[in-house]
């Protein structure tokens, strides 16, 4: 059930990030969320993992907004 939960929290991540980030496509914001999320494939500890897929993610849409 957590894993169907932290999945669908990355999903509903990249319909949030989009709509930040017009200018760049949904096929563009969906790359780099799952990219920074399976930075966290071998995390045994799942709670924080989308918070911390989100705040990177942020980041490296905010680099390719400029």
């Amino acid at each position: 059930m957590a894993v169907l939960s932290e999945q669908t929290g990355i999903s509903d991540l990249v319909e949030q990030l989009h709509g930040r980030h017009p200018g760049l496509t949904r096929d563009v914001v969906e790359a780099v969320v799952r990219a920074e999320h399976s930075r966290f494939d071998d995390s045994p500890l799942r709670d924080y993992v989308p918070l911390l897929v989100e705040r990177r993610a942020r980041e490296e849409l905010a680099l390719l907004s400029l």
